[in-house]
C-alpha cells in the first residue's frame, strides 16, 4: 500500500475510533511481536530520543507515527524504567501541535539541570508550497512527567551554508558552558555537524561546523549527518553520527545508511577542531541499526540505545500494522581506540531456565537437543580453534536457518541471513562481514521473537538484525570445519 502525503500527515483526532481499534487488533493478533524490546503499540517507531536519567528513573522517548507502518507526522512517545529492563508505558509525550513543530516533533535529546529534564528537539514545519523550515525547540519535564513546550523556538531555521536538513540537537555541558551540536547538510551537499554555544540554555549563538582534523576519507562522508552525539571516555573524545549517502567499500557500508563513530582527542569547542586518531568505524555490522543515542547514568556508565531498523526500507511487519523497535541498552567502553558495546548486566534478570553444554567438534555439525527455547540469551565460547571455520546456526529447522561464524581462512566474521525466513531488505544483500583475527571466539546472542543482537568477544563487534522465522524453527547447531572446544549456555527468556 502506498500512502499519500495527506494520509501521512493525518492526525489521530482525524481518524475514527474504529480505525484505531481495528489497527490495534491487527497489530496484537499478528506474528513477530517482541517480548523484551521496546516496540510501538501501532504504527511506526524510529529514532530513540531524550534518553536520560531523571527523578530516579531512566527515561526514553522515541519517534512515533501511530496510524500505520510508514513515516508520517511524528510524535514523541514516552517510556520509563527503574532497571533498563521493565519499561513503563507513559503514553504520548509531545504532539505536533504548535506552529514550530506542525509537521513533526523530530528527534532530540534530554538534559537534566536544576531538577528538571530539559528536552531539546527539532520542530519540523512545512509551508503551503511544502518548503521545510527546521526549528530547534525546547520543552521542560517536571517530576510529575508533565511536559511544557516553550512558546518560541531556540534556533530558527538553518544558518547560511546549510540546507533545510538541519536537525537532531544534542546538548553538552563543559566548564559551565552549554554546547548544542546539530546534524546537518551543507549547501554543497556534504555531511556536517554544526554547533552553538549558550550560557543559560536559552540564548544560543551559532559558532561553526565541527572541523575534523587527521586521517579522514573526505571523498566518502555522505551528504547528511543525522543524530550527532558526543561524549568522552578514557580521556578521548567520541563523536557518533549517522551519515546518509556513503558508498559501500568492501565489507563496509552495505546498509542503505550507516551509523558510526570517530575517536580522537577531546573536541575543542573553542576552535571547533576535533583531532581524529581513529577513522570512521561502524558501530554495528548487522542489517538493522541506526540513530543511536547515549546518556551517562548515575553510575558513570555511558549507555546506548539504537533504532533496530533503518530509514528508507520496508519492514516485514508492515503487513501487520507496525514497524521497528529499539535495541536493548548497551554499555560503552573505549579500549585501544575501539568502542566496545556490551549488553547491560541488568538484563540478567530476564534469565529463566538455564542449560549448559560442553563439546569438542572435529569437522562436524552438532544440534544441541537440550537448547529448545525460542526467546533466549545464548553465550558460546570457542577455544583451541583449528581449521577454516567455526560457528553457530540458530532459528534452524527443515527450511530455515540463520548462520553466524568465524571464517578463519578469510579472517572475517560472517552473518548470513539468506535462509532466515521472510525478508524485506534483500536488495541490500543477505551477508554482513567484518575483519576479525582473534585466537578465541565468544558469541553472545539475544534472540527475541523477530530480532537478534550478537555481541562478539566482549563487545568488540556487534551484529543486529530483524529475523522472521517459522515458529517451529528453534534448533541450535554448532559447527566446525576443523576443530574447536565449545562451552555454551542458553537462558530461556
Amino acid at each position: 500500500m502506498e500512502w499519500s502525503r495527506e494520509e501521512r500527515y493525518k492526525r489521530v483526532e482525524d481518524v475514527s475510533e474504529t480505525y484505531i481499534s481495528e489497527l490495534t487488533k491487527k497489530v496484537s493478533e499478528g506474528p513477530y511481536r517482541q517480548k523484551f524490546h521496546v516496540q510501538p503499540k501501532t504504527g511506526l517507531l524510529n529514532d530513540p530520543n531524550g534518553f536520560s536519567y531523571y527523578n530516579g528513573q531512566y527515561h526514553l522517548f522515541y519517534q512515533w507515527f501511530p496510524l500505520g507502518p510508514v513515516h508520517g507526522v511524528k510524535f514523541w512517545y514516552h517510556v520509563a524504567s527503574d532497571n533498563l529492563v521493565d519499561w513503563q508505558d507513559l503514553g504520548v509525550a509531545m504532539e505536533p501541535d504548535t506552529k514550530y513543530d506542525s509537521h513533526g516533533v523530530f528527534s532530540g535529546t534530554g538534559f537534566v539541570k536544576n531538577d528538571q529534564l530539559h528536552l531539546f528537539y527539532t520542530g519540523n514545519t512545512r509551508t503551503e508550497d511544502w518548503t521545510r523550515i527546521p526549528y530547534q525547540c525546547h520543552a521542560i519535564m517536571g517530576s510529575d512527567n508533565q511536559i511544557k513546550k516553550d512558546a518560541k523556538p531556540l534556533i530558527i531555521d538553518s544558518p547560511i551554508g546549510y540546507t533545510d536538513n538541519f536537525r537532531d540537537p544534542k546538548i553538552i555541558e563543559q566548564a559551565g558552558r552549554y554546547y548544542c551540536i546539530i546534524g546537518a547538510e551543507t549547501t554543497d551537499h556534504q555531511g556536517a555537524i554544526a554547533y552553538y554555544v549558550s550560557e543559560d540554555l536559552k540564548d544560543w549563538k551559532y559558532q561553526q561546523a565541527v572541523k575534523l582534523k587527521g586521517n579522514i576519507d573526505s571523498k566518502n562522508q555522505g551528504f547528511m549527518w543525522e543524530c550527532p552525539d558526543y561524549f568522552e571516555l578514557a580521556d578521548q573524545g567520541v563523536l557518533l553520527f549517522s551519515p546518509q549517502g556513503m558508498e559501500s567499500k568492501g565489507d563496509k557500508y552495505q546498509n542503505i545508511y550507516q551509523s558510526g563513530c570517530l575517536v580522537g582527542e577531546p573536541l575543542d569547542f573553542a576552535t571547533g577542531e576535533f583531532q581524529i586518531t581513529e577513522m570512521f568505524n561502524e558501530l554495528d555490522r548487522g542489517f538493522d541499526f541506526y540513530a543511536p543515542q547515549t546518556m551517562t547514568d548515575p553510575q558513570g556508565r555511558q549507555l546506548l540505545v539504537g533504532w533496530l531498523g533503518l530509514p528508507g526500507v520496508d519492514c516485514v511487519t508492515d503487513d501487520f500494522g507496525w514497524a521497528h523497535c529499539l535495541t536493548i541498552p548497551r554499555e560503552l567502553s573505549l579500549r585501544n581506540g575501539k568502542l566496545y558495546q556490551k549488553p547491560v548486566p541488568e538484563l540478567e534478570v530476564l534469565r529463566g531456565k538455564e542449560v549448559t553444554k560442553e563439546m569438542k567438534l572435529e569437522n562436524e555439525m552438532v544440534i544441541v537437543s537440550d537448547f529448545t527455547a525460542r526467546i533466549y540469551e545464548l553465550k558460546a565460547t570457542f577455544t583451541k580453534i583449528k581449521g577454516s571455520r567455526v560457528g553457530v546456526a540458530f532459528r534452524m529447522g527443515a527450511e530455515e536457518a540463520t548462520y553466524f561464524y568465524y571464517d578463519r581462512s578469510a579472517k572475517k566474521l560472517v552473518f548470513d541471513r539468506s535462509q532466515s525466513g521472510i525478508s524485506a531488505t534483500n536488495d541490500y544483500g543477505t551477508l554482513r562481514k567484518c575483519d576479525f583475527s582473534e585466537e578465541e571466539l565468544e558469541i553472545h546472542l539475544f534472540v527475541d521473537e523477530s530480532s537478534v543482537e550478537i555481541f562478539v568477544n566482549d563487545g568488540l563487534e556487534v551484529f543486529t538484525a530483524r529475523i522472521y522465522s517459522k515458529l517451529d524453527h528453534n534448533q541450535i547447531q554448532f559447527f566446525a570445519d576443523g576443530q574447536a572446544f565449545i562451552t555454551a549456555t542458553q537462558w530461556e527468556i
